[in-house]
């Protein structure tokens, strides 16, 4: 016995399969969607070569204008590779790009004939920038509080002007050099 449901269903699959619109719909289908995983496969592309040209660009133009700005440089002759290899440090240091932006300041610097002055990074924030007293102090102090003058800095300002002070002893007397110098 037929009841009305089996003869509904049996006269939509005898129509769909006798036109072809089942078929064809499913080929549309097929059609429209990119293969499994496209999208995840080209994003995958794009994103590393993106990120470390953003890096570099950004490097460029910063030390571009450092060199622009400048008649001296002086930084710390910091071991990057050593760096790297503290796992709380590791991926800051990288996400900055330290060597390259050093790199590319060099490079400007040569252009420009501008001095730039490796500084030995031996205890820049430990000594007082105005007397001399060695303070030690952790990494996660950032003031520094002389116990010899009793002068209160942020502890990277001291550091900077203990860095620059190294960098001028070094270069007295030079006029215009385009080597990097070590303290």
């Amino acid at each position: 016995m037929r009841t009305r449901a089996t003869i509904a269903r049996q006269k939509n699959v005898s129509r769909d399969c006798t036109n072809g619109s089942l078929v064809r719909r499913r080929r549309a289908r097929i059609a429209k969607r990119p293969a499994k995983g496209w999208r995840k496969a080209i994003s995958r592309c794009q994103g590393p070569t993106r990120t470390p040209k953003q890096r570099e660009d950004f490097a460029r133009k910063q030390a571009n204008a450092l060199v622009s700005s400048h008649d001296v440089i002086a930084f710390e002759d910091l071991k990057i590779a050593n760096m790297v290899k503290n796992r709380h440090l590791a991926k800051s240091i990288s996400d900055a790009a330290w060597g390259t932006f050093l790199r590319w300041v060099k490079y400007y610097a040569m252009l420009h004939d501008i001095p730039v002055v490796a500084v030995s990074p031996h205890f820049t924030s430990q000594d007082c920038s105005a007397c001399g007293t060695t303070v030690k102090k952790s990494l996660s102090v950032r003031t520094h509080i002389c116990t010899g003058c009793g002068m209160v800095l942020d502890r990277d300002h001291n550091a900077a002007i203990n860095i620059l002070a190294k960098a001028v002893d070094r270069t007295v007397g030079q006029t215009g050099t385009s080597r990097v110098r070590s303290a």
